[in-house]
């Protein structure tokens, strides 16, 4: 039996899943909602997965940066942005969508990212579980067509039924790996966000970085608390 009061935590409006903005109208005005839900969130997916272009490189954890209404105007997202985009998209069209994080290796695409990481553990990669036909289904919007043909590897497909969150990051079958779950989220848990990145990449939280190779930003986490 379904906790409708917390199925209503997964459609709700927040400060960064706003789908009431009038940005998203325009945004989604390609989707064919018109059939089932099912088949709106597989259209939904595949829209996000393709237009953003996938890119690690440029990471901003405050919270404007994080809105997504602010994250519709980019044409370049992580897999965080696109996870936002997505849960919050879902619930526009009244499919609960909650917001899912983990941490990676053998991530796609990753080789240069790694060097400014200082370690192989990709942290808070972000995925999306909506509830289609009484289930909750996992699905990874991050990377998009183009990304996957420049690592030559295939861009991961969604059913809505089944669960599709392992990449392949190489094209004989190697899967990415989840070595760590923190389980799913209403909204975006910026904090622990921030925390984790910083108990992963100190140094981070240390110096400034703004290049047009890589940039990071995050929350003054003094202030925050």
């Amino acid at each position: 039996m379904l906790d409708t009061d917390k199925m209503e935590e997964y459609l709700k409006e927040t400060f960064f899943l706003d789908f009431k903005h009038p940005k998203y109208s325009e945004f989604v005005s390609k989707i064919n909602s018109t059939g089932s839900k099912k088949e709106t969130a597989i259209a939904l997916y595949y829209y996000i997965r393709d237009h953003f272009i996938y890119d690690p490189y440029h990471l901003d954890l405050r919270y404007s940066s994080l809105k997504g209404s602010n994250l519709l105007l980019k044409k370049r997202a992580w897999c965080v942005e696109k996870s936002i985009v997505l849960a919050a998209c879902a619930r526009k069209f009244d499919i609960p969508s909650r917001l899912g994080y983990a941490i990676v290796i053998n991530h796609i695409g990753v080789e240069k990212l790694t060097s400014y990481l200082k370690r192989k553990e990709i942290v808070f990669h972000g995925y999306v579980e909506l509830f289609i036909e009484n289930n909750w289904v996992k699905c990874t919007p991050s990377f998009d067509q183009r990304i996957c043909k420049l690592t030559k590897v295939p861009p991961l497909d969604w059913d809505g039924t089944n669960d599709s969150i392992f990449q392949s990051y190489t094209n004989d079958g190697k899967f990415m790996e989840y070595i760590k779950d923190y389980g799913t989220f209403s909204d975006v848990p910026i904090l622990l966000m921030n925390e984790e990145m910083k108990k992963y990449y100190p140094h981070l939280f240390e110096s400034s970085f703004e290049t047009k190779e890589f940039s990071f930003h995050h929350l003054d986490l003094n202030k925050e608390k």
